[in-house]
């Protein structure tokens, strides 16, 4: 007999196809069909559901749910929008995110670092001045965000001659990395930091951690990267911050409102590179491996994998 599982994603049909060929093809037993194919009796004895960017007027449709399987790794839409406190989810762990978010960040690090947009605004100009250089041991970096994302962009830059420091909410240990906790870590992590990379999660907590006093608390002239989610920093303020000259420059892969609106002001700010949020996409093979052996071992031995924290969000 073969289970079914539902899929249910505000996602483009191409996405959605080639998500579900892919879960599938690695599945015995169990199938992942939209929600919508799926029969009344289907619904009715649903345990779990596959999810991204769900509707949440289908997860109520399914009485017996009793946890989802992300293919994203971010879960504040999944913590807020899920009818039911009670239904455990499961976010995207999957180690290739890791390793592709590390990549982007270290490619837009020696971006700043390397001075491509000012160089790339002389080129408007059509002016030739060259500047000096500054090596990568003198250009420190700092991570807002030391779970799997922070960690391996941390390592990537430090393979690559960066010196870099970690900054986290609460106290936790790391082997190879130098860390900061709390309010006063994290101003001590600005002040210092010639790049800041945010790549937190998004919960009450961090909405609008970078405003106006943070950014006043940030090393005159460095630069910030936001591959996390866009109202983890105050937009407004970080207008001010940049036309002022505080912060030199600002790379955004993402935003309140996405795709971003046309009539935004970050488009053609001179100082802010925009990103269609494409730091660190979810792989559909290496993601359906890791789905497909969650389902498989919960429908054959009955186990959930590590869930997300509701109190905390992530």
């Amino acid at each position: 007999m073969t289970i079914i599982v539902p899929f249910c994603g505000r996602i483009t049909p191409r996405e959605r196809q080639e998500s579900l060929e892919s879960i599938n093809a690695c599945l015995n037993n169990i199938r992942v069909m939209p929600f919508e194919d799926l029969t009344d009796g289907e619904r009715r004895t649903a345990r779990m559901a596959v999810v991204a960017n769900p509707d949440p007027a289908d997860l109520s449709d399914l009485p017996m749910l009793e946890w989802v399987q992300s293919l994203w790794a971010g879960v504040e839409r999944l913590v807020e929008e899920m009818p039911n406190p009670a239904i455990r989810i499961v976010r995207m762990t999957d180690p290739q995110l890791a390793l592709t978010m590390s990549e982007a960040v270290l490619a837009w690090t020696l971006y700043l670092h390397r001075d491509m947009p000012l160089y790339r605004e002389q080129q408007t100009k059509t002016r030739w001045c060259q500047h000096p250089l500054v090596l990568p041991q003198d250009r420190p970096v700092g991570i807002l965000g030391m779970g799997n994302l922070g960690r391996a962009a941390a390592q990537r830059l430090k393979e690559n001659g960066f010196p870099v420091t970690g900054w986290s909410r609460t106290p936790w240990a790391t082997a190879d990395i130098p860390m900061t906790y709390g309010p006063s870590g994290l101003e001590a992590l600005l002040r210092q930091s010639a790049i800041v990379v945010v790549l937190l999660p998004l919960t009450p907590q961090t909405r609008g951690l970078l405003d106006d006093w943070r950014f006043g608390q940030i090393r005159e002239g460095a630069s910030l990267i936001n591959f996390a989610r866009g109202p983890i920093i105050d937009q407004a303020a970080l207008g001010r911050a940049l036309d002022r000259g505080h912060l030199s420059h600002a790379v955004l892969d993402v935003f309140e409102r996405e795709p971003l609106p046309k009539d935004d002001w970050l488009w053609s700010h001179p100082k802010v590179t925009v990103l269609p949020h494409i730091s660190a996409p979810t792989q559909t093979g290496t993601a359906s491996q890791l789905v497909a052996r969650n389902l498989q071992a919960f429908y054959d031995q009955g186990v959930i994998p590590a869930c997300v924290q509701r109190d905390v969000g992530y």
